[in-house]
């Protein structure tokens, strides 16, 4: 099966276990969303399923191997990365920072080729141009966008690289919400078409556009399973000492915080 799984993970940051026997998996073709408190762990997670975090204990696999056993130059074929608040070089043309995606080492730092970009090279960065809806502004200086145009240059850059896997580390913040529905819209595009889209969100409601969740709590996870499943009213107090009612409105599931006062009444807000 093309998954990217963990099995037993437990992964330290600052001396202390952050990620404590966690066992997920990521299914190609899916929008995976980890949730959680802050400190819960989740861009911990994410790094070490990209190997970026040495495992203290556990496993992470690509494709059922090790992922200790691809190469450096292989995992970056695999796996792309969306980092949190993800810099992108000034004065230079979103065209230019998207053909990074195609780089050698891809997120990892590689250099293109010798000779530069190949016919291919071009050929993927103009797709994922489309793809993020960017062409537009292919020529202009990354100085020149929008909070949510540079985010979706970042999304084209990883895109680039024509990954089976795309992992993103808070992708909406700071964004408009036109904006973070557009990026949402653009991932499940994404997940449809076959790859496999793991997200680290706060946002519960954005969340359960998801098709699968993984919420962690304390570096443990709690619940895993559809949005359904997993936010539930008592969940959501158990990892964020939150008092919610859980709605679904033409299709999705809307998440209400409350008082304590307000949920022991049984009100609505």
């Amino acid at each position: 099966m093309n998954a990217l799984s963990c099995h037993e993970l437990s992964v330290k940051a600052a001396h202390l276990l952050a990620v404590q026997q966690v066992s997920a998996e990521f299914a190609a073709g899916q929008l995976s969303a980890v949730i959680g408190p802050n400190g819960a762990g989740k861009s911990t997670l994410l790094r070490a399923l990209l190997g970026l975090d040495t495992p203290a204990g556990g496993e992470v696999r690509l494709q059922g191997r090790p992922l200790a056993s691809w190469s450096r130059r292989e995992r970056a074929r695999r796996l792309a990365y969306l980092a949190q608040g993800e810099a992108l070089p000034d004065g230079a043309k979103v065209r230019d920072v998207v053909s990074l995606g195609r780089g050698a080492g891809g997120w990892l730092g590689g250099l293109l080729p010798l000779g530069g970009p190949s016919q291919a090279d071009e050929d993927a960065v103009t797709r994922a141009l489309r793809r993020t809806d960017t062409v537009q502004f292919a020529e202009r200086s990354v100085q020149a966008l929008s909070g949510g145009e540079r985010q979706r240059v970042s999304l084209a850059r990883a895109l680039a690289a024509e990954p089976e896997f795309l992992l993103l580390d808070e992708p909406t913040n700071h964004l408009d919400l036109g904006y973070v529905q557009d990026l949402m819209s653009a991932l499940r595009a994404e997940a449809a078409g076959g790859m496999g889209v793991v997200a680290v969100l706060h946002d519960l409601t954005l969340a359960a556009q998801a098709d699968r969740l993984l919420l962690l709590h304390q570096g443990r996870v709690l619940a895993q399973g559809t949005p359904d499943e997993v936010l539930t009213p008592a969940n959501l107090h158990a990892a964020y000492g939150l008092h919610a009612e859980v709605l679904r409105h033409q299709g999705r599931l809307i998440v209400l915080p409350q008082t304590a006062e307000a949920a022991a009444s049984g009100s609505r807000l």
